[in-house]
């Protein structure tokens, strides 16, 4: 009986736990891209996906992000017309294309990696103790232990 209560605590603070880390990080990752005036999550992840992939369809870009079609099809049509993205003919269905990453759209993806992260130091280096900097290190080793 106490274990099985124990156990129920331990999940419940887990619970807790996770949905504290979830709404944090996303709070700050919202808060990074905006004071660094990078582009929306979908734009990035999108550019992400696509340098690390290679050209992808539509439909499939829509799958890797979870995300209705039409939803991918507006996200990438912006990124065509600000030239951040390409299409290429499809060799395994000549009915449609493939979208590819352009030079632009990695130079694009690069500065806003670089301002993101300069961001990030800056918070750092503002509001964080040497203590908190050696705490905020062992945090990120955790995090990388649930992944």
């Amino acid at each position: 009986m106490a274990n099985d209560r124990a156990s129920s605590e331990n999940r419940t603070d887990a619970l807790e736990l996770a949905e504290d880390l979830r709404a944090t990080l996303g709070r700050f990752v919202r808060l990074v891209k905006n004071e660094a005036n990078t582009p929306t999550t979908s734009q990035s992840e999108t550019l992400s996906l696509l340098d690390r992939s290679g050209p992808l369809s539509v439909a499939e870009l829509a799958n890797l992000r979870n995300v209705r079609h039409q939803s991918m099809r507006l996200v990438t049509a912006q990124l065509e017309l600000d030239g951040l993205v390409g299409k290429l003919p499809n060799p395994a269905d000549g009915r449609s294309q493939l979208l590819s990453i352009t030079q632009k759209g990695r130079e694009e993806l690069s500065r806003s990696r670089e301002a993101r992260t300069l961001k990030i130091a800056a918070l750092i280096d503002e509001r964080l103790s040497n203590q908190d900097k050696q705490t905020l290190q062992a945090a990120i080793l955790v995090i990388e232990r649930l992944m």
